[in-house]
């Protein structure tokens, strides 16, 4: 692990000791944030749920074409509006090893020898940032955070180290 990897981790390890009345702020900030974001995280779920998006990546995938490297803009762009929500407090640590390995990559011909190890981590990283995506879209009309917990909002609360 290298030592900025630790210090992330360190600090994951410490939002869980944040204060109750901390942690509800946060809490009550990122669904404020969802609200004010509403139509840009609908439309980017509404993008990442479309045939071009959501069908035929996977069917690149199946079908063996490099198109399916085109997967990982989508995700980039719908991290990115994850960011903006709470820039607060950085995502999971999880979370940003899997969108790592999804991206960054650039197709070579070597790629076809060693097909899934090179794209499935492609999929996994769109599906976890459409999932989160579709959460927030799924709780923005709250009234206020909820308790008991939702599994999705949860969720949400573990991406931005609040449970």
């Amino acid at each position: 692990m290298k030592k900025d990897e630790k210090a992330d981790q360190l600090e994951q390890i410490l939002s869980h000791s944040l204060k109750p009345e901390k942690r509800q702020r946060l809490e009550r900030l990122l669904l404020k944030r969802i609200k004010q974001h509403k139509a840009g995280l609908k439309k980017m779920l509404q993008v990442m749920s479309d045939h071009w998006t959501y069908e035929d990546h996977f069917y690149r995938y199946y079908h063996g074409s490099f198109k399916v490297y085109r997967t990982q803009t989508t995700t980039e762009q719908a991290v990115k509006l994850l960011r903006r929500l709470l820039p607060e407090r950085e995502l999971n640590l999880t979370f940003e090893q899997i969108i790592r390995e999804g991206t960054g990559k650039e197709f070579k011909l070597a790629h076809n020898k060693n097909w899934d190890r090179h794209t499935r981590p492609m999929l996994e990283a769109f599906t976890h940032a459409r999932f989160m995506i579709e959460m927030t879209v799924r709780y923005a009309d709250l009234p206020k955070p909820p308790t008991p917990l939702p599994s999705g909002w949860a969720a949400l609360l573990y991406l931005f180290g609040l449970r």
